[in-house]
């Protein structure tokens, strides 16, 4: 049984056993409780002490690799700008749209107030700050302090800051200090490989909880999100095909066809990394010589994931809907920026891996719970499927328009490298 089944699994069993004990055994029920909430605690909190040395390794090593890339050539060069532009425009557009689709399809006010019972155990959310003090405190006066406090934006400031110094050292120091980095994040991937081995535990005991104090509006809530999330994602994967059609000039038919195969690997895997010899093959079929998308396309599945910044923050502005926080203009400008910088440092692996790490710094930065991010991650499975979809789709439309956009056009004369491709597909 796959992990990400195994949590799920975990998941349903512990939201029924909740609702059944409370049904048969009333009395046995609250003394389950108290044993399971700290059980869950202390998963949450294992999962907890992997995000700030996470986050700050990942973006040290994304920002160098991909200005190793952009020194390379200035196709790369292209590329990271229209990355970070995709990445900013994937952020405001979950800002933009996850409000509204709550507003069009809000979720049963009881169904809320019982989810929202279940899951607030922790302590109140602090007040959001006002704009004058979101500005002064973007720029940290002290790093260590601020990963001790989980201010999690200033300390993101601060992580990029050095990351591009890192890049004006010479050679040998840089490879040096990034080989640190990138020794310390797979390190800290390692450990959370761990704690998600044991993740059926830590979410049956959450989910037990949740189905004690909730019953079976539990399940309404959680279908709520998991639409929500994944309709919001699904806006920025079909936005592939005007890119394509816009930027390199590819007729939507042609682009259909062309990432069908990597599309069915990436439902099949999960893994936008996994589908990179597909994305070749269908960059080749766009007409985008090997010269091109041999240069982008790993560029892209290394620190471009357009679907990550819009879902991740969809994710933050939905658990602040549950928790009744009205969001103020401060706090979203905090998500977005927080949104659109993390995920240049997400590993492209499949999203239960990675879900926290990845979405409790935008929480954090907003001043919202991430508690209910454990209970979350059990039901990934179709979001991260909506995800791996359009990262797909995006690096192959983003590399197509850079190639178009940099001048590079099939050669009537086929290299070497193409005629493999052909043959390959």
């Amino acid at each position: 049984m796959s992990q990400p089944t195994r949590i799920l699994l975990a998941l349903v069993v512990g939201i029924v056993a909740g609702i059944a004990s409370v049904a048969w055994a009333g009395t046995f029920a609250a003394r389950a409780v108290a044993v399971a909430e700290p059980i869950g605690g202390m998963w949450l909190s294992a999962l907890q002490m992997t995000i700030v040395p996470l986050v700050v390794s990942l973006i040290v090593t994304g920002i160098a690799a991909s200005a190793e890339a952009a020194r390379a050539s200035k196709l790369a060069t292209r590329a990271l700008v229209l990355f970070v532009v995709l990445l900013w425009a994937s952020a405001l557009t979950a800002a933009l749209l996850t409000p509204l689709f709550l507003n069009l399809f809000p979720l049963p006010a009881e169904s809320a107030a019982a989810l929202r019972d279940a899951l607030t155990t922790t302590a109140p959310v602090g007040e959001a700050p006002s704009f004058t003090d979101f500005l002064r405190g973007i720029v940290p006066t002290n790093p260590i302090a601020a990963a001790s406090q989980d201010a999690i934006l200033p300390l993101i400031v601060f992580t990029l800051v050095f990351a591009f110094a890192l890049t004006r050292l010479p050679e040998e120091p840089r490879t040096k200090l990034v080989g640190l980095f990138q020794a310390f994040a797979d390190t800290m991937l390692v450990v959370v490989g761990w704690v998600l081995w044991i993740a059926p535990i830590g979410v049956f005991a959450l989910a037990y909880v949740v189905g004690v104090r909730a019953g079976g509006s539990a399940f309404g809530a959680l279908l709520h999100y998991v639409l929500i999330v994944s309709a919001v994602g699904a806006v920025v994967w079909l936005a592939a095909w005007p890119l394509a059609a816009v930027g390199a000039k590819v007729s939507l038919v042609r682009f259909t066809k062309a990432v069908a195969p990597s599309q069915a690997i990436a439902l099949s895997t999960q893994s936008s990394l996994a589908c990179l010899p597909a994305m070749l093959r269908a960059a080749h079929k766009l007409d985008v010589p090997v010269a091109a998308s041999g240069i982008t396309l790993p560029m892209a599945v290394a620190v471009f994931r357009a679907t990550g910044p819009v879902m991740n923050l969809a994710v933050a502005i939905y658990i602040a809907y549950w928790f009744g926080i009205e969001l103020t203009p401060a706090q979203m400008a905090m998500g977005v920026a927080a949104a659109a910088t993390t995920t240049m440092g997400a590993a492209g692996v499949p999203g239960q891996a990675t879900f926290i790490t990845s979405i409790a710094p935008i929480c954090l930065a907003m001043g919202v719970p991430i508690e209910p991010l454990a209970l979350l991650i059990a039901v990934e499975v179709l979001p991260d499927l909506v995800r791996t979809l359009g990262n797909v789709s995006m690096d192959v439309a983003a590399t197509a328009t850079v190639a178009k956009r940099s001048g590079f056009e099939a050669d009537d004369a086929t290299s070497r490298e193409d005629r493999l491709l052909e043959d390959g597909a």
